[in-house]
Formats: structure tokens, C-alpha cells, sequence
């Protein structure tokens, strides 16, 4: 080691390792909402957690961060918004690569019918709000894999 350098031999080591093991599974949330704050404070409930959350404001704007970042392993996503919904943005995935996605519908006012064609979508769960977000987490980090 020369006075050059800021890593030592075993520290040098340990980062080629490390940049050589495979890709982990991903391990973000994004968070779909037409209503920001909703949005950001769910996003900030989980980052107390742990978890590291995205977020976007319309279906359109999530399907490009999904198209765009293989990171994410779970969407959550409002059920109402404007101007398409949860479950045309939940179809969209559902017929892409990433069809594999687990994905949570949450909605402040939804009717049986919605609740049918979610489930008919393979979803996770569909969750009423407010949001318990307890149960919330503890569903993310099942999902994601992540030591509960």
C-alpha cells in the first residue's frame, strides 16, 4: 500500500466482493396517489421502517418508473385517481415483463365490484383508508422479503 492509496488491501478486497456478489431481489415500494400528501406521508411512515419507498402522482407517471427501475419489488396504489386507475395502471403491469409484480390497491371509498376486479388482478391485498400502517409494514416486509 502506497501513501496514495485510501483504501487498504483488506478493504479493497472486501469492496470487490461485495461489487461481485449478485444482485439482491428488489427492494422498493412505489407508491401511486393523485393526492401528494397521502403519497408522501405513507412514504415517509415506511422509511421510518426501513423500508425505501418511490412515489408518483398518476398512473402514467408510475408506469414509467416501473419501466424505467427494476429496483422496485412493490406497488401500492390508490384505487380513485385521475385521470386513469389503480386497476388500469394494475392491468398494464399485469400484461408487461414485470407481471409478476406484487401489488396493494388501497382506496378510501370502494364498492364490491372493485374489490372483485382487484382480486380478479392478483393482488396482494385491498386495503381501506385510513391505512393501518402497522399492518401495512408488516405486509411490505413480507413481500419484499425483508427480516420481520
Amino acid at each position: 500500500m502506497s501513501d496514495d492509496d485510501i483504501l487498504s488491501e483488506a478493504e479493497r478486497e472486501a469492496l470487490s466482493a461485495v461489487m461481485l456478489e449478485p444482485d439482491l431481489p428488489p427492494q422498493r415500494v412505489l407508491i401511486v396517489d393523485d393526492d401528494k400528501d397521502s403519497c408522501e406521508l405513507l412514504a415517509q411512515i415506511l422509511g421510518m421502517d426501513g423500508i425505501r419507498c418511490m412515489t408518483a402522482a398518476s398512473g402514467q407517471a408510475a408506469w414509467d418508473l416501473l419501466s424505467a427501475n427494476t429496483s422496485i419489488g412493490l406497488l401500492i396504489t390508490d384505487l380513485r385517481m385521475a385521470p386513469s386507475n389503480g386497476l388500469e395502471l394494475i392491468r398494464q403491469v399485469r400484461n408487461s415483463p414485470r407481471a409478476a409484480l406484487p401489488i396493494i390497491i388501497m382506496s378510501g371509498d370502494a364498492d364490491a365490484p372493485d374489490v372483485i376486479d382487484a382480486m380478479h388482478l392478483s393482488v396482494v391485498d385491498f386495503l381501506l383508508k385510513p391505512i393501518d400502517s402497522v399492518k401495512l409494514a408488516k405486509m411490505v416486509k413480507r413481500e419484499l422479503g425483508m427480516a420481520q
